[in-house]
């Protein structure tokens, strides 16, 4: 096989896995992880199930692809937002700045939620979780870490910050998707992530 067949296999086959993680995020918003089948991923996608096979071994590691790769984009995105000299820590319009980079979606709240019911009954599938989870804040934390000291603060334990904004993150998001035409909600989440980033850093000396 020549090089440029190869460029077109390997092009092919990431359209095909493309197109399954495509396919799969309707069918899990739709359906839900748990009655959702190999079969009607397939059929959303158009492929048959060698060609899900081909690329995933599970409905799990498909969904913990689909996870890596929004995670990925989720962290180049609000980096970006965090990196922007514009950015202010305890400006409200500084935070919706970054926050609009996490995006409150109906769709992925509920596949994730579901995911998440599906782990906790799997030990193995737990740990790679908290792994992840662990790997995506340990590669946030920085990013904030250095936009609080850029604006005089300093974080002694930053582990202890990226947990608390995930419980805020985590624990807000439910009422803002459940009352989507309420300002209230969104608003006490703002605040809320104000005041973690005050009560988790103090002035630098």
């Amino acid at each position: 096989m020549s090089r440029a067949d190869e460029v077109k296999v390997g092009r092919r086959r990431s359209e095909t896995r493309q197109r399954l993680l495509d396919a799969a995020f309707e069918a899990f918003a739709d359906e839900g992880f748990g009655r959702c089948s190999v079969e009607q991923v397939c059929e959303r996608a158009g492929f048959t199930r060698g060609a899900f096979y081909s690329n995933f071994t599970s409905l799990e590691e498909l969904f913990l692809a689909m996870w890596e790769q929004r995670s990925a984009r989720m962290l180049d995105e609000v980096s970006a937002a965090l990196d922007d000299p514009g950015t202010a820590w305890d400006s409200r319009q500084g935070l919706e700045h970054v926050l609009a980079a996490v995006p409150l979606d109906d769709k992925w709240f509920r596949i994730t939620s579901e995911f998440t019911a599906h782990a906790l009954r799997n030990p193995e599938l737990r740990a790679v979780m908290v792994a992840r989870e662990a790997a995506i804040a340990a590669a946030l934390m920085p990013v904030v870490v250095t936009l609080l000291h850029r604006n005089g603060r300093q974080v002694p334990d930053p582990a202890a910050l990226g947990r608390a904004l995930v419980a805020v993150h985590d624990g807000t998001l439910p009422q803002c998707l459940l009352e989507p035409d309420n300002p209230a909600p969104y608003h006490h989440r703002l605040d809320l992530f104000l005041k973690i980033l005050t009560a988790y850093s103090t002035p630098t000396p």
